[in-house]
């Protein structure tokens, strides 16, 4: 008697052992994905809650406001008649004038950059993502088009574009190197906000030039030849008819390109920032000054107050609140240029 064909069940129902791995390598993945995202979750958490709480105040004006708009100070701490009193650098010379006599046996605790504010920091963070992501795409877009429209594939071509995508995997701290060689020294442009931009420009510029890259082939080639076939010159067919269509995914490359520019700290420590400065860039007597002029910048002063003075209980405040404007302001600019984006692909579609 013949026996009974397999059923279905007995087919399909116990997973093959390369199932079963398969299976255990998707959970596996699946896990390590949510435990990444949770710790991101956590730090992002983490930061919003402290540095909300020295940002935010529960009673008017609800922000506060002298920590967006004054200059880093010293803290003093000391007791004078039986109180302990906390005073910012200003504040305490202005104490210190009109009790100099009571203040001469007083033990005065200092605690460098825990008073005041980070305005020059945030000032001097807009001005280095500004400028360089607009130097960075400026050479970036003008790269992009001469690879996709005008370069004849050969090995030179080749070599080029893997060059470039080799160049995006460079270690920040070799740009500012190079940076501080180049810029700052051989070409005597000081530590100074056109250096940093530089500098900061060319650590981006072979993300924007790939990304610039596929953006102009994406464009359908009947694009191109429709605008031939009317009588345009190419430059004319690229400039209407190419890259109005790219620049949505254009400016996807600078979205990318601004989160690592304001999250650098290596490249503007050697090339563009101060730790302290008692002047802004604007504040100078000639025009072209303001391209020679060093900036404070905050991821650097992160960096500086997390790890380069004591850490105490002041310190803390500073700290958090510093990295919640950092976090604020690198997502106004990225989502400035998202906006910017979604009404370029709802105005320019194929």
């Amino acid at each position: 008697m013949k026996p009974a064909p397999p059923t279905v069940a007995a087919l399909f129902g116990r997973p093959t052992p390369a199932k079963q791995a398969e299976r255990g390598v998707f959970w596996v993945l699946r896990l390590s994905t949510y435990f990444v995202l949770c710790c991101a979750a956590f730090i992002f958490w983490d930061i919003g809650t402290k540095g909300g709480a020295v940002i935010f105040r529960p009673s008017a004006p609800f922000i506060n406001i002298p920590f967006l708009t004054e200059a880093p100070e010293t803290l003093n701490v000391f007791a004078f008649r039986g109180q302990k009193l906390i005073l910012g650098d200003r504040q305490f010379r202005a104490f210190k004038a009109q009790h100099a006599a009571e203040l001469k046996n007083v033990r005065i605790e200092t605690y460098v950059y825990s008073a005041g504010g980070i305005f020059p920091n945030i000032a001097g963070t807009v001005l280095l993502v500004a400028g360089s992501i607009l130097i960075a795409l400026v050479l970036g877009v003008l790269s992009a088009i001469y690879l996709s429209e005008y370069a004849v594939d050969g090995p030179f071509v080749r070599f080029l574009r893997l060059s470039i995508v080799n160049l995006a995997g460079v270690p920040s701290i070799v740009y500012g190197l190079f940076g501080f060689g180049m810029f700052v020294i051989a070409f005597d442009f000081g530590v100074s906000l056109l250096a940093g931009w530089l500098t900061l420009a060319f650590m981006v510029l072979p993300i924007i030039i790939t990304a610039s890259e596929e953006a102009l082939k994406a464009v359908p080639r009947g694009y191109r030849e429709g605008s031939l076939a009317l009588g345009a010159t190419k430059l004319q067919a690229i400039v209407t008819n190419v890259l109005p269509y790219a620049l949505p995914g254009i400016l996807t490359s600078s979205v990318l390109s601004i989160a690592r520019v304001a999250g650098e700290t290596a490249p503007i420590m050697f090339t563009a920032a101060f730790v302290v400065r008692d002047e802004l860039p604007w504040q100078v007597r000639e025009w072209t000054d303001f391209f020679f002029q060093g900036v404070m910048a905050l991821p650097y002063h992160i960096y500086v107050v997390a790890s380069k003075i004591p850490q105490n209980e002041y310190t803390r405040d500073v700290q958090y609140g510093t990295a919640f404007v950092f976090l604020f302001t690198v997502a106004a600019i990225a989502m400035t240029a998202v906006i910017l984006r979604q009404r370029l692909r709802r105005k320019y579609k194929w």
